[in-house]
Formats: C-alpha cells, structure tokens, sequence
C-alpha cells in the first residue's frame, strides 16, 4: 500500500491533473491511496470568499464565480465534450458552496471558514478522480471527512487517532477490492456532528501521514514542484542544495521552525510506524528527490528558514518584578486563547521576549489582553531566521546589513530576529 499527496501545484491546470494520470500509470498495479489538494490558489481563493461572506463585503458573488470558472474550464479542458455527465456533479458542488453564502452567518469565523474553504478540496478531488475515470484509470472517490474524525477545534481540528483508524479499517480498506486508486482530500475532518473541519493551513501533507499510519503504508510520496527538500527556500537563496536524506528528528525540527516544503505534523504519525517518507518532484518524476526516514545520518550542510512579517514582542511586569513561573503561565494561556503560535522565545529577569506571526486581527486582541497586566514593547515588520548546522560564516551571510534585535543559539540551531539595518 503507498499513499500519494498532490498539492495545488501539481493541479492547478488540465495539464497538471494530466500529469498526474501519467505519474500514477507508472506505479500500475500497486494499491494507491491518493491525497488531493484545492487546485492552485483555490484555498486562497475561498479564503477571500469566507472574509466577504463573514463580514458583509460586497463582491462576494463576483469571487464565486471566479471559483467557479476557473474549475469549469479546467473540467472544459480535460473532458471536452460538455455534456459529459461529470458537469452535473460539477454544478450541484457548486450549488452547495453557494447554499454556503446565502444565508447570514449563524456561527463563529472560524467554523465558517471551514464550512466554505474546505470546498476546494471536494472539487478538485472530484475533478481528478472524474478525469482519471474518463481515461480508464479506474478508482474510487471518498469523502475523508467520513474518515479523518476531530474535535470541534476549526481550523486546527485535532485528530482522534483511534477512532479514525476504526473507520480507515471499515470504510477505507475494503474499497480497494475492487479497485487499485482511492482519491480523498487533503486538509479536511469532519466532527461528531458531521460539520467538516480543517486541520491547519497546507494541512494535506498531515492528512496523507494519516492516512499512511492508519493503513500501515509501505511509504508515503509528497509530489512537490521542487526536486525534494533543499536547504533553503530559493526564494531567498539562489544557490540551494537538494538534500537527498533526512532523518525524522532533522525533518521534524526544519518543518517546526517553519520549512513549508512539509507540513509540521506530518513526521510524527510516520516516525511511530517507521514509515519512510519520499519528497519528490512532479515535474521530474523518474528523479529520486529526499528519503525521510529512521537514520543516524545527520545533515552536512546548513539550513536556512526565513519568516517575514514577524512581530517581536517583549513582555514586563508593570512592577518591575522577576518574571517567574506563575507569569509564565498567564502569558501562555494568553496565547492559547488567542490562538497566537510563537516561534521563538527568550527569557531574562524582567523581560520575556517572543517572535510571533504578524496577524492583524489576532495580534489586536492578544496585545489588549497582555497589556491589562504587563507592560509589552513590539517591533513590527522583522524578520526570523532559523538556521540548523550553523557556524559563524552562516551566521554572517544572512545578517548582512541587518540589525539583529535578538539572537539565541543551541547546539545545532540559531535563531536571529532582525531588521534593515
């Protein structure tokens, strides 16, 4: 058994959706479970949908059928003939998200949001499993809200593993009896009250890990627009490096200071089976690309995470006291309310400073709360950069001409928090 995740890039367009016919025509006869994003930009798409519904924007109807005309030329594309009995399916999709819009909004943003934005993964994964069907590349749609069950945690929903491994047993397993493909989406779970959840921003590799673990995958392949995992985003470096293994702990530790090539939570489900993991390259793909998997092989090059748009936050007692344990404390849930991810911390006697995402809505909220009890200083518009393996000369080349405002090193991690100089 493999699990295959393709992401938006992989497709975005017919061309794309054609390739991934043609990648999945090279693992003929294997048993394939396939994880499917929202084509291209679609999640941001919807997102933008979601804020015009919620708050009462005009133009909300003008960003559906954006949505709906970009799917419906791509299904155009790929299926030609316009009666084709797919459009019917295709319509009535889009019937519900805009039954999803009509009515005011009865429940929290957050509850909304998924309501609507996880609509792009039920199309594409539709569209995809259409085409590979008109193709003769036989497989079975599922619904992995009916799998992958949460709590009630919107936008973070959080997985009950045992729970979601009874129902991969009983509704997952056995439709590969009678065919070798299963295509599901990405990103989505759905409650005890059959509302549907998301799991996190670009949460489809997560997804495919699960899914991985709950059918004791041989392995798991994210299908990238890159050759695998480098050492750097190149679009801050232009010289980057392929790395060709990793270990889980390496792998775990870049994602968690934030390398988008994998989503953070997608190492734990396969370390605990010891479930290789391939990041490989669509557009390439007889190319090896990067093995993630159970080893002692440490890197041997430096690597380089940037976050812009960071807020620097350092946080006083209005008394002039030590901060202490029972501060702490205060200061966490303060977050945890507020849903507010740090990134980097730092402690002294009076001062606790943090490196955190700069959202508008969310940084409002979480500063009126800290400020009822503490005195806080923040800088906007600064930049994180976390680099595993470094030494002095890498320490060198990214803090050029750039003022460092805080700085914090480990064995083999450096973090630095910085602005133009």
């Amino acid at each position: 058994m493999l699990v295959f995740k393709f992401g938006g890039a992989s497709v975005k367009d017919a061309n794309a959706v054609k390739n991934v016919a043609t990648i999945l025509q090279k693992f003929k006869g294997k048993k394939i479970a396939v994880v499917i994003s929202a084509m291209g930009k679609t999640t941001n798409a919807l997102e933008r949908l979601t804020d015009a519904f919620f708050y009462k924007k005009e133009g909300t109807q003008v960003i559906l059928e954006e949505i709906k005309n970009y799917h419906f030329s791509i299904a155009n594309d790929l299926f030609g003939n316009k009666q084709h009995p797919f459009y019917n399916e295709l319509e009535n999709t889009f019937v519900e998200l805009q039954w999803a819009i009509e009515d005011e909004p009865t429940h929290s943003y957050d509850h909304e949001y998924d309501q609507i934005v996880s609509m792009g993964e039920l199309i594409s994964t539709k569209i995809v499993s259409a085409y590979l069907n008109h193709v003769s590349i036989n497989n079975k749609w599922l619904d992995v809200r009916g799998i992958i069950q949460t709590d009630n945690t919107y936008r973070e929903g959080k997985i009950n593993f045992e729970l979601t491994e009874n129902l991969v047993k009983e509704e997952l397993i056995p439709l590969f009896s009678t065919t070798d493909i299963v295509i599901t989406q990405g990103f989505l779970g759905g409650t005890s009250e059959n509302f549907t959840t998301t799991l996190g921003r670009e949460g489809s590799d997560y997804t495919a890990a699960v899914l991985s673990y709950c059918l004791n995958a041989e392995n798991v392949t994210i299908w990238k627009d890159v050759p695998g995992v480098l050492n750097a985003d190149p679009k801050w470096f232009a010289n980057t490096v392929k790395i060709d293994e990793l270990t889980y702990q390496d792998a775990i530790e870049l994602t968690y200071y934030g390398a988008t090539v994998i989503h953070p939570k997608t190492i734990k489900p396969l370390q605990n089976k010891n479930i290789p993991l391939f990041v490989r390259s669509f557009l390439n793909p007889d190319e090896e690309g990067t093995i993630i998997k159970d080893s002692n092989k440490k890197l041997s090059i430096p690597s380089f995470i940037f976050k812009v748009d960071q807020v620097l936050i350092t946080i006083q007692p209005k008394d002039f006291s030590f901060i202490a344990e029972d501060n702490l404390s205060s200061i966490f849930n303060i977050f945890h309310i507020h849903g507010v991810k740090i990134h980097m911390m730092q402690l002294s006697a009076i001062n606790f400073s943090l490196c955190t995402d700069n959202n508008p809505v969310k940084m409002e909220n979480l500063l009126r709360d800290l400020q009822n009890d503490y005195k806080v200083l923040y800088n906007e518009d600064v930049e994180l950069c976390t680099i595993r393996y470094y030494d002095q000369s890498t320490l060198d080349r990214v803090s050029v001409n750039k003022q460092i405002l805080l700085e914090q090193k480990s064995r083999y991690t450096a973090q630095l928090v910085m602005k133009p100089s």
